[in-house]
């Protein structure tokens, strides 16, 4: 990052087209990490796996913490994708959490620059927390808020939250990115990581069907290394272990020109998660903060 903050965003993010095959992880944020934890994790990110991007997953309701966030993402080079938590309470906390990353995006002089997107979700639709009409709604007034800053916004959400509500074309016209769940490990024909491609076109196929060429990402995307009473599989051939983990994230890379060459710029994926102490066995970490495979993906192709 340069030593002072430019005066404007103009050319300041790559092309849509250059951002594709991996970006980075999804990174859950219960847990309200420290600034020395952030500054930890995301020079890892940067620094031993190429990340670009963080995917933020969870929420903190610390304050200030997103502009740690921001702090170390700057300090570290990365970029993040924000997150507006509705969480599964039901509750009005969202609401909050809204209105205080915005003002932390309007008076946190380097947030701009760190700042790529800010989601709605985790899966809004799917969870039916909001209408469709209620959540274009809400990414409508996002975007008029945020439009000085020039920031997009988007609403992180599987192909079936979307297909339930008779397909939200209301959602996907206002949104300026499509930020997809891919999570073939939960499909009815699930078998194996390394046979879950048509699994990943079937969804990808209603996005660019209906998507009307806009930029999309993978950004909760991953196959589970194990169930757990979040993580059970709908199908009885469903295999959840480190090799198929593995297995997936080797799948997305032998595509990687499959997915290069999806209109809007390219696939560019996440791997959800950092670490099993953020989501039980989908992370690339152990609990112990030990990778629990090698993890090498590319970055171009």
């Amino acid at each position: 990052m340069p030593s002072d903050v430019p005066d404007n965003t103009n050319g300041w993010w790559c092309n849509d087209s250059d951002e594709y095959a991996f970006l980075g992880f999804s990174y859950e944020v219960t847990a309200c990490q420290s600034l020395s934890q952030l500054q930890k994790e995301f020079a890892d990110i940067r620094n031993n796996y190429n990340g670009r991007y963080v995917r933020l997953y969870g929420a903190c309701d610390r304050n200030g913490f997103y502009n740690d966030v921001v702090t170390a993402a700057w300090d570290n080079t990365l970029g993040v994708h924000a997150l507006v938590w509705f969480g599964f309470d039901g509750d009005d906390k969202w609401k909050d959490r809204r209105d205080t990353l915005f003002a932390t995006l309007h008076t946190n002089p380097k947030a701009k620059y760190v700042t790529r997107v800010v989601q709605f979700g985790s899966e809004p639709l799917f969870d039916s927390v909001l209408s469709p009409a209620d959540l274009t709604s809400q990414v409508k007034s996002a975007k008029q808020t945020l439009s000085n800053l020039g920031i997009p916004v988007t609403v992180s959400e599987l192909a079936y939250g979307y297909q339930s509500h008779g397909g939200a074309q209301d959602v996907l016209d206002a949104i300026d990115s499509i930020n997809i769940h891919m999570l073939p490990f939960f499909a009815g024909s699930a078998s194996t990581g390394a046979k879950a491609w048509p699994l990943v076109q079937a969804d990808l196929n209603f996005f660019i069907k209906h998507g009307k060429g806009k930029k999309m990402y993978f950004d909760e995307n991953g196959w589970p290394s194990v169930e757990s009473d979040g993580v059970q599989a709908n199908s009885p051939h469903a295999v959840a272990n480190v090799a198929n983990e593995q297995a997936y994230y080797n799948l997305l890379d032998d595509h990687c020109t499959d997915l290069k060459a999806v209109v809007g710029g390219g696939i560019g994926w996440f791997a959800h998660i950092y670490s099993d102490d953020q989501e039980p066995g989908y992370g690339i970490h152990s609990a112990s903060g030990k990778p629990k495979f090698h993890f090498a993906p590319k970055t171009q192709c």
